[in-house]
């Protein structure tokens, strides 16, 4: 796959700390793209930030945790006061919470989840929209699972903030549908992150996909020429879903 040219786009890139956020920030820099990398590691930021270069790309990094919500506001304030435009939002930060029953599960594991897996993408729409409007072509995308679509036992938690999360974009998809964004959802299946490994201890992780695998699809998605809307991206079967009427 040819990766889009991305000169002087500036993206904003949540969870880009490891994982899949880290392997599509380090693409998006490859091809040109300005790449403001949000995490809470600092350490791990700095890390990205010598890999992007290596890459020839450019990042700022944010050390940030999404559930401190009103330091998401103060973002879209900084993006505004140094480049006026934001051209890109890839919101993949998420956290799986507990693998336990309902009635098991404890009130902040809850409300963590819910935070960064919902409640930091709403802040991040509401901070960063206005960005994507003064963009001749924003691109948002939003990092979602199979869970959000389909029941599982014992996933609760993540699997309501899915849901709730994909009828957020979908809802925002419809409101921007007449502007020059273009939003979506990216499912990308089982790939060898941390995330994965907590949740199938017992897998062996040499028999799925490494994260790296995606980060070509999310730049496409990113891209200026890329104009689908409103739909959902399933990366193992490479079908799309589209979402609205």
């Amino acid at each position: 796959m040819t990766s889009p040219d991305l000169s002087g786009r500036i993206v904003v890139v949540t969870g880009a700390s490891r994982g899949i956020g880290w392997n599509a920030a380090i693409a998006l820099g490859a091809a040109g793209a300005h790449v403001i990398a949000i995490a809470k590691t600092v350490g791990a930021l700095e890390e990205l930030d010598d890999a992007i270069k290596a890459k020839g790309g450019s990042a700022t990094l944010v050390p940030l945790d999404l559930r401190d919500l009103d330091a998401i506001d103060r973002l879209g304030l900084s993006i505004y006061e140094r480049w006026g435009k934001l051209d890109g939002l890839f919101g993949n930060a998420a956290l799986l919470g507990l693998i336990t029953p309902v009635a098991h599960l404890d009130q902040k594991d809850w409300n963590d989840v819910m935070t960064v897996n919902v409640t930091a993408n709403y802040r991040l729409i509401r901070s960063l929209d206005p960005l994507l409007q003064r963009s001749d072509a924003g691109r948002a995308l939003f990092m979602t699972s199979s869970v959000g679509t389909a029941h599982r036992p014992f996933w609760g938690a993540y699997a309501t903030s899915k849901a709730a999360l994909e009828m957020l974009v979908r809802t925002y998809a419809a409101e921007v549908a007449t502007t020059p964004i273009r939003v979506n959802l990216f499912d990308p299946g089982r790939l060898r992150t941390q995330m994965r490994a907590k949740a199938a201890p017992g897998e062996d992780p040499t028999t799925i996909e490494h994260p790296s695998v995606v980060a070509p699809d999310i730049v496409r998605m990113l891209a200026p020429d890329f104009m689908d809307h409103g739909t959902r991206f399933e990366y193992p079967s490479r079908s799309v879903t589209r979402l609205l009427a």
